[in-house]
């Protein structure tokens, strides 16, 4: 094996690592974003009004991005598999898009540490806060990327 190959390999054991620790830590969620579609049918039992209501509903917009995107990096519709999973009532029916399938997560095999997700949610909420109580905010201007045809590369070997 290359060098390379083998700082993928340990990278991927450090990873594993750590997500069997933060497993063990706080226990598991069904994975591929269902917890968080689950977490966000919790707001519509919480009774809000005016922006409190507004604020909710961006939330479970954002909540089943994870789950939408997953679908729609699988070539598929993520709307119409968030509807799926959200009409079923089991907290941990989902989608598996590697096999294409809806089921039950756990039995699947399709996991995320619960620590992770609180985590990830936690450090969203932070930043969402920081950027909604900020009087201005500076960002780089995205650079456009260049349109290269398949072959545009040849042009430097010759």
């Amino acid at each position: 094996a290359t060098e390379a190959e083998m700082k993928e390999r340990k990278d991927l054991i450090d990873d594993a690592w750590h997500a069997v620790k933060a497993a063990l830590e706080e226990g598991i969620v069904p994975g591929g974003g269902v917890a968080l579609v689950r977490c966000a049918a919790a707001l519509d039992k919480i009774d809000l009004k005016g922006d409190e209501q507004l604020g909710a509903k961006l939330l479970q917009s954002v909540l089943e991005r994870p789950l939408r995107t997953i679908a729609e990096n699988a070539g598929l519709d993520g709307a119409v598999v968030a509807n799926r999973v959200k009409q079923d009532k089991s907290v941990s029916f989902g989608f598996d898009a590697l096999g294409e399938r809806y089921g039950d997560m756990f039995d699947m095999g399709i996991v995320d540490p619960a620590k992770v997700v609180r985590s990830a949610l936690e450090n969203a909420a932070s930043v969402a806060g920081l950027l909604l109580t900020t009087d201005s905010l500076v960002a780089e201007e995205p650079k456009k990327e260049e349109e290269h045809g398949p072959h545009d590369h040849m042009d430097d070997m010759m």
